[in-house]
């Protein structure tokens, strides 16, 4: 797949490799028991993933019903159930690296990584949560490692209210916790602005999508 892809910047090496969580994460309280991490920049020169990712990954639409039609959905997916290895071996060390940070916490490894492409400022994702399976009723983690142009990512109590934005992209990683999935919404709105390609990584338990 060939989609323009102008670097950050800031990538200042020449490695992909995850930098360590620890102190680096900045934790904020939300409510009804949720919580985000953000550690930014946490996969550095994320442009040279970012190419492989675009080159490798076998990239498929799908259409959705939405109310009375179906639709296609705004973005290209691809999804890794745990029972074959990730597309690159970056994404490996990530997920050791999230497994090793969380585990205590979390009490279980992170099992499947789905894989999101927004090509451009028309593709998106409208507010949800990932209450398929355990997260409807558990609390769990879901880590977001976002890859190339940066993104909106807005969150928000389910029931409305003041949304919170997050500008991710360039190795940036965020993690909903505790309650997040299930009291909380997330989305990805449509952008006016030309932007590059943006991957975003999903790191999800088992039974969690």
């Amino acid at each position: 797949m060939r989609l323009a892809v102008q670097g950050s910047l800031l990538d200042l090496t020449a490695t992909s490799d995850p930098g360590e969580l620890g102190s680096n994460v900045q934790r904020t309280t939300l409510t009804s028991g949720a919580w985000i991490d953000v550690r930014r920049a946490w996969i550095p020169a994320d442009d040279t993933l970012l190419e492989r990712l675009l080159a490798s990954v076998p990239w498929h639409a799908e259409r959705r019903q939405m109310y009375d039609r179906v639709v296609d959905v705004p973005r290209l997916l691809a999804f890794y159930d745990g029972s074959c290895p990730l597309p690159d071996a970056v994404l490996e060390s990530a997920k050791h690296t999230l497994d090793a940070h969380y585990r205590e916490e979390l009490g279980e490894p992170f099992s499947t990584a789905g894989l999101c492409l927004y090509r451009d400022g028309n593709d998106s994702v409208a507010w949800h949560g990932d209450t398929i399976g355990r997260g409807a009723t558990h609390d769990t983690m879901v880590a977001i490692v976002s890859l190339g142009a940066p993104r909106g990512l807005l969150l928000r109590a389910r029931g409305g209210g003041r949304a919170l934005r997050y500008e991710l992209g360039w190795g940036d990683l965020l993690v909903m916790g505790g309650s997040c999935q299930r009291t909380w919404e997330h989305a990805v709105p449509k952008t006016a602005r030309v932007v590059g390609p943006r991957i975003s990584v999903q790191f999800r338990p088992r039974g969690v999508r």
